[in-house]
């Protein structure tokens, strides 16, 4: 099931806000959320269930692993049980084709990805370690821990939300009026980001780079680079503000995943801004441990190594991904060892403004190995960019241009300026108009139009 689906906004939705607000009625005299938390967990277990509901018992195994594991303190077993599980569905594929590959290996079997299993297992194996390291106590309620692993909101594509976020509003939470208000608008503002600018740019993207390659300019190239760009920032960042603005409306804070990515003043300070919750999760569980800057330079660069190529192969089974992490570590070693990023290049001026159009570039190079699963398509791609394109397509690049001017500038705009700025003298009436506009365009745009699934749900 998807946020982006007429099912869900006006059948499951509905009919869950209103269960859910009988619920909060009737736990008004208690002094925990019982039943809210009861109807918050069938419904994201329907939820995950709707188009697998065999993997509902992989979810379930996963909270059993935390749950025994941090009830009988053995948290490395329990970490090292999810880390095979993610590794055999994620990864499954992958290792059996590399070893036929090498000659190693001569059947294989199919394993389906299941749905959310990145994100889930990461807020699994968070949860472990922050028991282990006593940031938070051990939850004896096997419900309350199946409530934070299973809560549909963010279950399939984050934000990778910690125990520790929502430890309290677990059993004591009570939202606001203006809380659920700014939830509504936030989840609006996020479906509007997925329907009306990601899934448009989409087409551009799949007129340039998921077209034959054969028949794309060096012109239609770029195009689509940067279309997908902005397409998969509005993507996942549409998910996230749903995500956020549903769990507000029920009174929990889950932690903000993009502030503005491409507005960053580096490559450094772009992944500050994107995907922050994963962000995060390597530098503590991974870049810390490791010694983090606070060893020698030559273990500081290997700590950094380590951390992008996980990073990489994080968002999928295929090297490309690996490739991927591996071109951002290096970009972020350039900038540590030869241009002191927090000196030079984060200040403004002549120096700072060519850094900030330098590694915007970079990152949007950096989507096109993104992309391609296919290295031989990627090469192809690289080479068109590079001005090996087809000629004689300047009549459609104009006709994609022309066709998608106005889509163009509005998502490079709501790339660039501060939501803030844009709301900072609208009224709440004007709020309330701008959230029903988007809902009123999103639902035409929906009605009859091909599915588009959320980009970061297949990681």
């Amino acid at each position: 099931m998807l946020f982006s689906d007429l099912f869900f906004l006006y059948v499951f939705l509905p009919l869950f806000a209103a269960l859910y607000f009988f619920a909060w009625n009737a736990d008004k005299e208690k002094a925990q959320p019982l039943y809210e938390n009861l109807i918050l967990i069938i419904f994201s277990l329907i939820f995950y269930s709707w188009g697998e509901p065999a993997y509902i018992l992989l979810l379930l195994l996963c909270v059993a692993i935390i749950y025994f594991s941090g009830k009988s303190r053995h948290e490395i077993t329990g970490i090292v049980l999810l880390l095979f599980l993610l590794a055999f569905f994620k990864y499954g594929n992958l290792i059996q084709s590399t070893l036929v590959n090498l000659g190693w290996l001569n059947t294989t079997i199919a394993i389906h990805l299941p749905i959310g299993i990145s994100f889930y297992t990461f807020q699994s194996i968070s949860y472990l370690a922050d028991v282990r390291s006593g940031r938070v106590k051990v939850q004896d309620n096997f419900g309350c821990l199946l409530l934070y692993i299973s809560m549909f909101p963010q279950l399939i594509a984050g934000p990778i939300v910690r125990y520790s976020d929502v430890e309290l509003q677990i059993t004591d939470r009570s939202p606001r009026e203006e809380e659920v208000a700014e939830g509504f608008r936030r989840f609006i503002t996020g479906l509007a980001k997925k329907v009306i600018l990601a899934d448009q740019l989409s087409e551009i993207v799949s007129q340039t780079m998921g077209a034959d390659l054969k028949n794309v300019s060096t012109g239609m190239a770029w195009l689509g680079l940067l279309a997908f760009s902005m397409q998969i920032y509005f993507d996942f960042s549409g998910y996230s503000d749903m995500a956020i603005g549903m769990g507000r409306c029920m009174g929990f804070q889950f932690p903000e995943n993009f502030i503005k990515p491409y507005r960053c003043r580096s490559v450094t300070d772009f992944w500050r801004r994107w995907h922050i919750t994963l962000g995060s999760f390597f530098r503590d569980y991974v870049y810390i441990p490791l010694g983090g800057n606070r060893v020698m330079w030559v273990k500081q660069i290997r700590n950094i190594l380590i951390v992008w190529m996980l990073t990489g192969i994080w968002h999928g089974a295929y090297w490309n991904y690996f490739v991927w992490g591996l071109y951002f570590g290096l970009w972020l070693l350039f900038e540590k060892a030869f241009l002191f990023c927090k000196d030079k290049s984060e200040k403004t001026g002549v120096f700072g403004f060519v850094w900030r159009v330098v590694a915007v570039t970079a990152v949007i190079i950096g989507w096109g190995i993104f992309y391609y699963e296919d290295f031989d398509k990627m090469r192809q791609f690289f080479s068109i960019l590079c001005g090996n394109g087809a000629a004689g397509k300047d009549l459609m690049l104009a006709s994609l241009l022309s066709q998608n001017v106005l889509l163009l500038v509005v998502s490079a705009f709501c790339c660039i300026v501060p939501q803030k700025f844009l709301l900072k003298e609208v009224p709440a009436i004007g709020r309330f108009a701008m959230s029903a506009a988007f809902l009123i365009i999103s639902t035409i745009l929906l009605i009859g139009a091909t599915n588009h699934p959320f980009l970061y749900t297949r990681f």
